[in-house]
């Protein structure tokens, strides 16, 4: 029931677009953390439309574009949910990049959008195409720095929270075994922060290891 009010509650926040034309993705916006993504022609031999997502940070907040047939169809902020025909795209965001868009059809499946190949996350999925090993090893590089950036930080975290004297008089006091020096602290948290990234352009998130999403 959550899930459904919270879907329609971002279903009420699409704005109708303007019509302009798709613009082509440019190497120069890379930086500025653009995404592009494109629904894939067809499903279960029907074509719901060439839809396109795009993605932008406008003064850091994101914004998601819906595009159909390549002209401006809706915008929404996000998290965003489009209506399309044969369902919804669903748009979402974490502090490292996108963390989820799919296409979600009326019968419940899901089908990730595809992304440009210009962009951040083609890139990503080009060296997971044409280099799977080397994937494969980045991937779980990623995966070992969140686990040891939560590992650790945790631990370092809880301890003044538990000083708090309501908490301490219900819960009971906490002092962690753990005192890293501040250029370790800062080391993993810019690890951490890698390591996110490199999640995020592969549309990967997990509630505890990428915490801090929209």
């Amino acid at each position: 029931m959550v899930k459904a009010w919270r879907r329609n509650r971002a279903i009420r926040r699409v704005k109708q677009g303007d019509g302009r034309p798709l613009q082509r993705f440019r190497w120069w916006q890379l930086p500025l953390g653009r995404a592009l993504f494109h629904l894939r022609p067809s499903f279960d031999g029907r074509r719901p439309g060439a839809y396109a997502v795009d993605v932008r940070r406008p003064g850091g907040e994101a914004t998601a574009h819906l595009y159909l047939d390549g002209r401006h169809h809706a915008q929404s902020k996000i998290p965003a949910v489009f209506p399309v025909e044969g369902g919804v795209i669903e748009v979402a965001t974490s502090s490292f990049g996108i963390k989820r868009c799919h296409y979600v059809t009326t019968t419940g499946e899901e089908h990730q959008l595809v992304p440009d190949p210009k962009s951040r996350e083609g890139r990503r999925a080009r060296l997971e195409r044409d280099h799977p090993t080397a994937s494969r090893m980045v991937a779980a590089t990623s995966v070992v720095m969140l686990v040891i950036g939560v590992g650790l930080n945790l631990p370092q975290i809880i301890g003044p929270i538990a000083q708090v004297p309501l908490i301490a008089e219900n819960l009971g006091t906490f002092t962690s075994p753990i005192h890293l020096p501040l250029w370790l602290n800062i080391t993993l948290g810019l690890g951490a922060a890698l390591a996110g990234t490199e999640r995020a352009l592969r549309l990967r998130y997990h509630w505890l290891l990428d915490a801090g999403g929209n």
